[in-house]
């Protein structure tokens, strides 16, 4: 029975599968070379047309199916003798369904669910698969986007809305033991080209104004006034002027020390490297001194970077700041400003941060990531990663271990 089909004058004609009878063919077991080719060698002398295929390998075992149109009824007998025949001499097993048309629409609503797990249990997973389920959702297909350092995969979900999915799985992340972002399917998520950072406990393990504080001897003053801050009695503004006006008189020369005493974040290098080598702009912001990341800049080979700077005169630090201040607003503003710059829209880009300070930002950008934060932090971003190891954003952007690997590959030739 041949396919209905629709045509526009002056095209080819395109063959509509929706109502046909359709064959489901499965051959599975021990993967090699050749397999795939074979299978549509045997079906070829059939003149069948292939609607859909769908390969899978796990742990040395294949799984393929074909989905094609039926062949005239009194070859569809010899077809499936065949194809049983073919795969018992390739030692694999064949399972042959009859049916009709193509898989069945799609529900409204596109989206991406990225679950990453350290380990990703078994009980995890079946309670992401539940929640997908209540809030309407139908998964159409699993795919390991990573097996180190952490297990990620990725569930295409359809029939529900990005942010009431979101809202859905989100929430009780923590508590399964896993990290979850949500974000909308479609072209957009390979074009977020810009991604922007905090820089002190993100990009690196280290808080800048404590490294200072050691060489100056008043490390548990600037906690005092750290402490302060976080229970609301100053501002990030008012905070950042009392520390640093504990730092006058210090050698300019700590600059240097301090530099060589950051420790960059475990998987940084690798983010930034793969970001970079896959057309991505990266830049961060701080609420640190310019002392520190304009040489993380040339270091990294970042895009952008902007924080406070020290005032230096006659080889002494005054104990002030010079130029704009960054802070929660200033780093939001600074994202917009990098986006433009970048010719990114704000939609398309990607923050990253810890802190309270890093909220705005986090929410003005397309994806914020709460990076091993604070938990207000933790709730009020879109997504939020808990191990240790800041490549694993990576995966939440799509980006498989495989291409990180090959980017790595492509900077060594």
């Amino acid at each position: 029975m041949s396919a209905s089909q629709t045509s526009t004058p002056g095209t080819p004609e395109i063959p509509e599968y929706s109502d046909v009878p359709t064959l489901l063919v499965k051959i599975f077991g021990k993967d090699r070379p050749g397999i795939t080719a074979g299978l549509f060698d045997t079906l070829a002398a059939y003149s069948v047309d292939v609607i859909d295929i769908e390969q899978v390998v796990t742990r040395g075992r294949i799984v393929l199916c074909a989905l094609v149109t039926q062949p005239a009824h009194a070859l569809e007998g010899d077809l499936r003798a065949t194809v049983h025949s073919w795969a018992e001499s390739m030692k694999m097993q064949a399972e042959i369904i009859s049916g009709r048309g193509d898989n069945r629409p799609r529900g409204l609503g596109r989206s991406l669910v990225t679950v990453l797990g350290h380990p990703l249990t078994a009980e995890a997973t079946a309670a992401i698969a539940a929640k997908i389920t209540k809030a309407g959702g139908n998964i159409d297909r699993i795919f390991r986007l990573a097996k180190y350092p952490v297990t990620a995969v990725e569930f295409a979900v359809s029939g529900v809305e990005t942010e009431p999915l979101r809202t859905a799985l989100v929430t009780d992340a923590a508590a399964l033991g896993v990290d979850v972002a949500v974000v909308a399917a479609g072209l957009h998520r390979r074009a977020q080209r810009l991604v922007v950072m905090d820089v002190d406990s993100t990009l690196i393990q280290d808080e800048v104004i404590e490294l200072f504080a050691a060489h100056a001897g008043c490390e548990d003053k600037v906690a005092e006034v750290t402490a302060a801050a976080m229970r609301g009695e100053l501002d990030f503004e008012q905070s950042l002027h009392a520390r640093v006006a504990l730092l006058e008189g210090l050698d300019a020369s700590v600059v240097d020390k301090v530099r060589s005493e950051v420790r960059l974040t475990p998987g940084a290098r690798t983010l930034i490297r793969t970001l970079k080598r896959l057309g991505y702009q990266v830049g961060v912001v701080s609420g640190g001194f310019t002392q520190v990341t304009d040489d993380l800049k040339e270091r990294l080979g970042l895009d952008f970077a902007q924080a406070n700077t020290l005032e230096i005169v006659d080889g002494k630090l005054t104990g002030r700041v010079t130029g704009e201040i960054v802070d929660r607003a200033g780093k939001a503003r600074l994202l917009r400003r990098f986006a433009a710059e970048a010719g990114v829209p704000l939609s398309q880009t990607v923050a990253i941060g810890d802190g309270a300070n890093d909220l705005d930002m986090l929410n003005a950008a397309g994806l914020g990531v709460a990076f091993n934060a604070k938990p207000v932090v933790r709730e009020a971003a879109h997504t939020a990663v808990n191990v240790p190891f800041l490549d694993t954003v990576l995966y939440l952007l799509g980006i498989t271990r495989e291409e990180v690997e090959a980017a790595d590959t492509v900077g060594l030739e």
